[in-house]
């Protein structure tokens, strides 16, 4: 049943991608027609989960990341929710935060045998939670910094506070599901 979502979720977003950049290649709009093209491959990315048998993401969790690809590429970018709702960036990254903290509290699970986890830290498991949101929203920010150097020059276009917007927004989304995680960590 996975696997078939996986599949289904994939083809669906890569051909919706593939649509939107032939229309904006078709049109010259560089700036998008580029956003779309990586639409294109981040929506491919969850087909590499198919390699593996055992696949450690459940369906919210799949759901979630295309989630985010609707709201950042498609909403924020190309149909420009940037540009015209200034909380959109903040509320993206703040997701973007709580996901990837949701996200971290499955790869402790897979990574931490079950009987190795009652003797783990409870701040251990914060500090994992909150330094993997931490360090995907510092990911994302070099890509926003390494694309307007070389493509799109729209992605920072509040520069530097646009930065530190966006890197807080998502410490904030992160420190909330590790506070969750401390609090739960029996639970979890």
């Amino acid at each position: 049943m996975k696997r078939k979502v996986i599949i289904v979720l994939s083809v669906i977003f890569i051909i919706f991608m593939a649509s939107l950049f032939v229309f904006y290649l078709i049109k010259g709009d560089s700036s998008r027609w580029q956003v779309a093209i990586g639409g294109i491959i981040v929506s491919a990315l969850p087909l590499l989960l198919l390699i593996r048998k055992n696949n450690p993401f459940n369906l919210p969790i799949i759901f979630g990341f295309y989630l985010f690809i609707f709201c950042s590429i498609f909403l924020g970018s190309i149909a420009s929710f940037y540009l015209h709702f200034k909380w959109w960036d903040s509320t993206v990254h703040f997701y973007k935060g709580i996901y990837v903290g949701i996200v971290g509290i499955t790869l402790y699970k897979l990574w931490i045998p079950e009987q190795a986890r009652n003797g783990t830290s409870r701040w251990i498991l914060f500090l994992f939670v909150l330094s993997l949101a931490v360090l995907a929203g510092a990911l994302w920010e070099i890509y926003e910094f390494v694309g307007d150097q070389t493509f799109t020059h729209t992605m920072q276009r509040g520069g530097n506070t646009d930065t530190m917007h966006d890197l807080l927004w998502g410490f904030v989304g992160g420190l909330i599901v590790a506070i969750y995680s401390f609090v739960r960590k029996q639970k979890v």
